[in-house]
């Protein structure tokens, strides 16, 4: 009975027979408590999961491989590492899924330096193994690592499986790696993988972040049964390619057979209304996120919507709703927010608006973005002793500006670049080459930024 309610997924009731079983007199066996520990981790109730340990304790069997690796899931999946890892380090056999165990818990509290001194220090690297290192750099954002690690396990024999496919597209969509994207659908495409939707989806996000929306199209119309994540995969596609009409008879379309949208759909459709200019029909949208689906906007929509109002020059429809976010807001919601109405003010040269915005950024946040904004709309507007005393207030404030990176894939390979770097092997090439186009462009009568 305990497995049949934790199957369907109805852990609450998979906990209340276990405690009738208690109460009827009737002790738990080996096989029993991993079922109720994996309820308690399925409900992360850490309570009710630390109260299970101390029986599994009391009646001897936390040193049983079976309970003691559950044990260990379910710290790791609460992401309480420190016991995980007490518990791995005392556990007489260590098979190789408790090895992906103690990866993943590590990805999961964005710790993947560990992760990765897990993955070395294994004795045995199954597929299981190899995906979820992959997974712990690619959802730490860490997509040059995954790929790298995506390149490595393919001069294995291993077979590679979905989950490490789905892992790489991801990897290559944020790094632009258009070739290798392309080697992974020739590789499903020649039936080496059947295409589920969970592979079509990640492939459309792969060709539409790669800037390919006719594939990113063709496979969406392929998919017969999507879900609302494929869906939202499409609409993110059309709206960051700007085409602001397209996402909304897309929208329209997904109305019309029953999907559900949820908040990240209207993330997309907001900001390809503000890619587009589309303000009028974004405040529509906000209109029928909030009345028709009940969906209570986050600090994504409202910077979507300020974004959209900014574009269009309507600065301070934009301030006004600024000001009536809600109080329970954090201080980095409220950031965000500001951050977009500076970042318009700039682009409309609105210096009064800008520096209301900025004054209130410096108090939320010590990041640099505001500073560096305000700098150069007072550079633009020819004010350069504002500018250079905003430059001093960030010296003395001990403001760090982050410096840019960018990345390129050529030949298979990612190339990385960040702001003011000495340490690339070829960065005297890279810089002559530079310092070439800058001549071209001087010959053909651009400007040139000295930036």
């Amino acid at each position: 009975m305990l497995k049949s309610f934790l199957l369907k997924g109805e852990h609450v009731p998979t906990i209340s027979v276990y405690i009738n079983m208690l109460r009827n007199g009737m002790f738990p066996d080996n096989y029993t408590l991993p079922y109720v520990l994996k309820a308690c981790a399925n409900l992360k109730s850490d309570f009710l999961g630390k109260a299970l340990h101390g029986q599994c304790l009391k009646l001897g069997f936390v040193t049983d491989v079976y309970v003691g690796n559950t044990l260990i899931w379910m710290y790791a999946l609460f992401g309480n590492m420190e016991v995980a890892r007490d518990m791995f380090d005392e556990s007489p056999s260590k098979s190789s899924v408790l090895w992906t165990v103690m990866i993943s818990g590590y990805a999961k509290i964005g710790d993947v330096d560990n992760a990765r001194l897990f993955f070395d220090d294994a004795p045995v690297k199954d597929i299981e193994v190899w995906g979820s290192m992959i997974s712990a750099y690619v959802q730490n954002n860490c997509f040059k690592e995954g790929l790298h690690m995506f390149r490595l396990l393919q001069s294995t024999e291993l077979e590679l499986d979905e989950a490490i496919f789905v892992s790489a597209l991801c990897a290559c969509a944020n790094l632009g790696a258009l070739d290798i994207g392309v080697w992974i659908h020739r590789y499903i495409e020649h039936g080496h993988l059947s295409m589920s939707m969970r592979l079509g989806t990640a492939l459309i996000d792969m060709y539409a972040k790669c800037g390919n929306l006719g594939v990113a199209k063709a496979l969406f119309g392929k998919i017969l049964q999507k879900d609302v994540v494929c869906w939202n995969v499409m609409i993110s596609g059309l709206a960051m390619n700007g085409d602001g009409v397209g996402t909304l008879q897309l929208f329209s379309e997904m109305e019309k057979t029953g999907i559900v949208p949820d908040d990240i759909t209207f993330v997309g459709i907001f900001a390809a209304c503000s890619y587009s200019g589309m303000a009028n029909e974004g405040l529509e949208m906000l209109d029928k996120m909030c009345s028709k689906y009940l969906i209570e906007p986050k600090r994504e929509h409202y910077s979507c919507i300020i974004d959209i109002l900014g574009r269009a020059g309507l600065l301070e429809k934009a301030m006004e709703i600024i000001q009536r976010l809600p109080n329970s807001r954090s201080p980095s919601s409220e950031a965000i927010a500001w951050r977009a109405l500076m970042s318009a003010c700039c682009d409309h040269g609105e210096a009064k608006l800008a520096e209301a915005a900025a004054e209130r950024l410096f108090e939320l946040e010590r990041h640099s973005g505001a500073y560096v904004l305000l700098s150069n709309l007072y550079s633009a507007a020819g004010k350069y002793d504002d500018a250079r005393r905003i430059r001093r207030v960030m010296r003395n404030r001990e403001v760090d500006k982050t410096p840019g990176c960018s990345s390129i894939e050529i030949n298979g390979s990612v190339h990385e670049f960040v702001a003011g770097e000495q340490t690339h092997p070829n960065m005297d090439k890279v810089h002559s080459i530079l310092k070439q186009m800058t001549r071209n462009l001087d010959f053909s009568g651009r400007e040139t930024d000295p930036v």
